[in-house]
């Protein structure tokens, strides 16, 4: 297998529109709750999300080209360019036959589905819908827009899993590199889902937090009085390259791609399974697919969304998982910072396991007020505060409505 180094990052995030806006963000335990403004949200339960802030979508796309792509793929986009530009390529020397695109999203053009649609019912006589509502609405557009603005003809297509959808893109990337279908994929995934349909949806499964009072506070997982997730949106992107063809171009590295994991949870549409068992699955296999063993791990990203039930079955795992190696870990959820991002969490959580080995530091669980519990208190949840440590293994996991798992094993690079 050839081996699979990470050359280029960007982020569009609830805490910052650049990688490293999104990194400074991580540092200062920075919360990207607020009032909704993309809509008048006062009819609905829950009236706050986590938005991307100040971001002027004409600086990065045309006005009349802009018009006909979904905020979900604007994110995509500008999030890949950032990579893209970051990683150095030569577009003139590069062979994009051997480039490719793979993308995550959950939902896809949520605002487009609901806007079109809704016009449409306004119609009394034939309904009238946009000719640019398929093509801006669908989940694999994404990848699509990417690859036409650089000619990337190499692989193409998008992963949906819901909120594992992104990591599922990173292991799919991966695997074509290593396998030698490609030698370079920008990959990622993106969440624009700010919108009535999804907040009154999940609001109806009472999955998101309540806290109108207390946005800023209201992500608190692994806290006893947690009550649901907070929406976010964005976009992370990575570019992925296998590593003789990055030492051939004098790119810099700034990580590597050990080892991945996708597992079922085969128990239930939207609840985990109460011990854990995917999860548990899902990081001993990412964990045996990387060839190392669990106590050289030293910090888990955790799905950790702030939910009664997910965030114990998670820590049930960890804990099966890594048996006493569990008490030396660092384990935090940046979920209590950016929101939850859907099918674009993955990518920029694992983002974050890249920022925490190259900057020496372990991204904080903020908000967190109230022992639970049922928690081991040996257990270091990087509470409140990032805190300073060389980490050399990452581990990042995402899990998803349908009992999707997804984990990705990051490494400091050495030559």
């Amino acid at each position: 297998m050839r081996r699979v180094v990470i050359t280029g990052m960007g982020a569009l995030t609830p805490i910052g529109n650049t990688y490293a806006e999104f990194v400074e963000g991580l540092k200062a335990g920075r919360s990207g709750a607020g009032p909704i403004t993309k809509f008048d949200p006062t009819l609905f339960k829950v009236r706050f999300a986590c938005e991307v802030k100040d971001f002027d979508v004409e600086k990065f796309i045309p006005k009349k080209e802009a018009r006909r792509v979904d905020t979900f793929a604007q994110y995509a986009i500008v999030s890949a360019d950032e990579a893209i530009l970051s990683s150095g390529l030569d577009m003139e020397k590069v062979d994009h036959d051997r480039v490719g695109v793979i993308w995550g999203t959950g939902i896809g053009g949520f605002e487009t589905t609901e806007h079109d649609i809704s016009e449409a019912a306004l119609w009394t006589g034939e309904p009238r819908y946009s000719p640019f509502l398929i093509p801006k609405l669908i989940g694999d557009i994404a990848p699509g827009h990417i690859s036409i603005k650089y000619g990337f003809r190499g692989v193409n297509y998008g992963t949906v899993s819901a909120c594992a959808s992104s990591t599922h893109a990173i292991i799919a990337s991966y695997d074509n590199i290593r396998l030698g279908r490609a030698d370079v994929v920008v990959t990622g995934g993106s969440e624009a889902a700010v919108v009535k349909a999804s907040v009154g949806g999940f609001s109806a499964m009472k999955a998101m937090s309540e806290r109108n009072d207390d946005p800023l506070t209201a992500s608190r997982p692994f806290d006893r009085d947690r009550d649901g997730f907070v929406l976010g949106e964005g976009g992370g992107a990575m570019v992925l390259e296998e590593l003789e063809h990055a030492k051939r171009r004098g790119a810099v590295i700034y990580g590597e791609i050990i080892g991945t994991g996708m597992t079922a949870d085969a128990y239930h549409i939207t609840a985990p399974h109460p011990e854990g068992l995917g999860a548990k699955n899902v990081m001993a296999n990412a964990i045996k697919d990387a060839g190392i063993n669990p106590g050289d791990v030293q910090y888990v990203n955790v799905h950790g969304t702030s939910t009664p039930l997910g965030d114990i079955a998670e820590v049930k795992a960890i804990q099966s998982v890594f048996g006493d190696a569990a008490y030396k870990l660092n384990i935090s959820s940046t979920k209590s910072m950016t929101g939850h991002l859907l099918g674009g969490a993955g990518a920029v959580e694992a983002l974050a396991c890249l920022a925490a080995i190259n900057e020496g530091f372990i991204p904080p669980t903020i908000n967190h007020f109230t022992d639970d519990p049922d928690f081991d208190p040996r257990l270091n949840f990087t509470f409140n505060e990032a805190q300073q440590r060389k980490i050399d293994i990452a581990l990042s996991n995402t899990f998803g409505f349908g009992g999707h798992n997804a984990s990705v094993i990051l490494k400091r690079f050495i030559g």
